[in-house]
């Protein structure tokens, strides 16, 4: 039961990280990886803000090897905590925001529709000054009553 607590604290604390990482990280000293993504109708298959994917996979692998290192332990499980937020991460920011993948083109869901929103308005700038929306899960009320 511990371990399924300490996942679930995990992938929940993910959203602060990723929205310090997002403001300060990507938005600062490593914008000219996440550049290109504020670029419209990027023509490319992958972007160079696909790097970030690795940078944070990182801490999941190596999570995952001292987690079972010499035997299961805490570890594992904030890696998969990680693993986890990263899957919600590709699947709401790839998959849903910017259909890399036509799997979710149509939902109505107030939720997702909110998200959606929140997003294009953080891509309404297209320099790394200025920006709003940084987190990915978490969205402001008024994105969903827009």
């Amino acid at each position: 039961m511990l371990y399924i607590l300490i996942t679930i604290l995990t992938f929940l604390a993910m959203e602060g990280v990723t929205w310090l990482t997002h403001k300060f990280v990507m938005h600062g000293f490593l914008w000219y990886l996440h550049e290109d993504h504020h670029q419209p109708k990027y023509q490319g298959i992958f972007e160079k803000n696909d790097a970030f994917f690795v940078i944070f996979a990182i801490p999941s692998i190596a999570l995952f090897y001292f987690g079972i290192n010499p035997e299961l332990n805490f570890l594992f499980f904030i890696g998969l905590g990680i693993l986890c937020y990263g899957v919600a991460y590709f699947l709401i920011h790839d998959v849903l925001i910017h259909q890399r993948f036509k799997w979710f083109k149509n939902t109505k869901n107030k939720y997702l529709v909110g998200l959606r929103k929140a997003h294009k308005i953080h891509h309404k700038h297209l320099g790394k000054e200025h920006g709003e929306c940084f987190g990915m899960l978490y969205v402001p009320w008024k994105y969903f009553s827009m």
